[in-house]
């Protein structure tokens, strides 16, 4: 910029006609040339897919066959993970390209989500791609413009087709269907960017189809150690089962069409979750289980060897970096802030001889999931997470992580998991998978994932060193990218209001005697008093 305001003062006129034809030049060609190597786009994320339940991972109780595909042919990725794992905060990263922690609202579940922030539709549409989308995209909160009017972050929507489920409470959502609706209306020489949003394996199920389908208890390998191993819980399992497997049959169904037309190769292919399985202390949590995710791309033309597993970290604040690198859309010019996250065209790119650099650890989070405490207020988590080490950092511990139980544990969807833990404390006055689940907890959490992947045995006391030097690499992170709690004004995430003005101060409403409706949990969730 300096040698153009010393030029200007020359001949302004005839040096911005000669920059502007230049820009123009170059922008032109490279769109020309762009346009045909750029790749279609299909993203694939579930809703409430647990880490480690497919094939690829080696896990015998969930089939999917077609995930496993896309695997094989592409990168399974080892060590992917959400920031935030409940819904809207786990998107808003995909919509921004930044950690939840900096979207202000936006940190929260159920957010009016801010309308100067920048999103992944709007940079695709000034990239000349069509968005469209079937299924869940964004949410629970509200998306508005600056004037109020509606922000929708789905695009075109495809979702005529409807077919008969194969389980209770699974959406009617012919999601292939749409899809090829879809495929009819893309035209030669345009990319586009399709949102394939399974609504599945979200609560409800139908309790005990997994038997229909042909699958026992025994055939769960492993209970995580904070739940009974008994039949209620490996029934619960293998029902979300069915739900991933009917997934992963749509998804068959998607990747055949691609084929057929030709589509396939040209089309980079990424697959994942928003959060982790919902279960108590999973979905909503920030323990290993809740933020890893299943996470697999195919892209023949942009993958350097296909057939790896990727160990190093991704979060889900690369995938708009990803999308628009790969749409060709310089981030300066795609509308949307600074990203916190980076291009996983480094990993794309890579021989496997070495590392990639900068990928060793990754951070998580979480403000306010749910309502369900006094004054609306959430739990406030910040943690990171190494090869074989996770730490977290609870900034109020004085309060109920999965929210009081007097309103029902909002923060955990009701399921017959939920509800034996529930009824086994209240039977024997004390539980400890209640306690794991529900119970509060210390300020400062330490685990090592190797030995202890399901998080029960808090080393931070015995390992003062590790808990020291984690925490000091958390910290110095967050406050580089300008979280607000790194900064002392962690109060501003609590200060926002709850989108869903029908439950707002739920809970002092609740105790007051209205009568208020919570659906995703059951009426026996709620405990007759305040626990201590």
């Amino acid at each position: 910029m300096p040698a153009t305001a010393d030029l200007e003062p020359v001949h302004p006129r005839a040096m911005r006609t000669t920059l502007l034809l230049a820009v123009f030049s170059v922008t032109f060609a490279g769109l020309i040339a762009a346009e045909t190597e750029r790749p279609n786009i299909l993203f694939v994320i579930a809703d409430d897919w647990g880490n480690g339940h497919a094939g690829a991972y080696g896990c015998p109780w969930v089939k999917t066959p077609h995930f496993d595909r896309l695997a094989k042919e592409g990168l399974l990725f080892l060590n992917a993970y959400t920031p935030t794992a409940k819904c809207a905060p786990s998107r808003s990263a995909i919509m921004t390209g930044r950690h939840p922690w900096l979207l202000g609202a936006a940190a929260n579940h159920f957010p009016y989500f801010p309308p100067e922030i920048g999103i992944l539709p709007e940079a695709l549409d000034k990239a000349g791609y069509f968005y469209a989308s079937t299924g869940k995209v964004w949410g629970p909160g509200q998306s508005l413009k600056a004037d109020g009017s509606p922000r929708p972050m789905t695009g075109k929507v495809f979702a005529r087709r409807k077919t008969a489920p194969p389980a209770k409470a699974i959406a009617n959502n012919d999601y292939a269907a749409n899809f090829a609706d879809f495929l009819q209306e893309t035209k030669p020489g345009r990319p586009w960017f399709f949102w394939l949003g399974f609504q599945e394996p979200h609560r409800a199920y139908e309790e005990g189809s997994h038997a229909r389908f042909g699958k026992r208890p025994a055939d769960v390998d492993r209970v995580p150690k904070y739940w009974p191993d008994n039949a209620t819980v490996r029934g619960d399992m293998l029902d979300y089962a069915v739900e991933v497997e009917h997934l992963d049959a749509q998804l068959g169904k998607v990747i055949a069409q691609l084929e057929a037309c030709g589509e396939l190769d040209r089309t980079l292919i990424i697959v994942t979750s928003d959060n982790g399985m919902p279960f108590p202390r999973v979905k909503g949590s920030a323990y290993e289980n809740a933020n890893h995710l299943p996470f697999a791309v195919r892209w023949p033309a942009g993958i350097a060897r296909s057939g790896r597993k990727v160990s190093e970290f991704i979060s889900f604040a690369d995938l708009a970096p990803t999308f628009l690198e790969a749409a060709g859309l310089p981030w300066a010019n795609s509308g949307l802030r600074p990203t916190s996250g980076r291009s996983l065209f480094d990993i794309f790119k890579s021989d496997d001889a070495k590392p990639v650099a900068g990928r060793d650890f990754t951070l998580i989070g979480r403000e306010r999931n749910d309502l369900g405490r006094p004054g609306d207020v959430g739990y406030p988590v910040r943690g990171i997470v190494t090869a074989g080490m996770i730490y977290l950092e609870n900034a109020e511990p004085s309060r109920w992580p999965a929210c009081n139980p007097e309103t029902g544990y909002l923060d955990t969807d009701a399921s017959p998991t939920k509800t034996f833990l529930l009824q086994a404390r209240r039977a024997q006055g004390s539980d400890p998978f209640w306690d794991l689940c529900f119970g509060m907890r210390p300020g400062r959490e330490l685990y090592d994932l190797t030995a202890d992947a399901d998080c029960v045995s808090n080393l931070a006391s015995a390992r003062p060193d590790d808990t020291e030097n984690l925490r000091a690499k958390l910290w110095a992170e967050l406050k580089q990218q300008g979280d607000l709690r790194a900064l002392g004004r962690g109060a501003e995430y609590e200060a926002f209001p709850h989108s869903d003005e029908r439950r707002r101060g739920f809970y002092d409403r609740y105790m007051k005697g209205e009568l208020l409706e919570a659906g995703w949990v059951d009426k026996t969730d709620f405990e007759k008093a305040p626990l201590k």
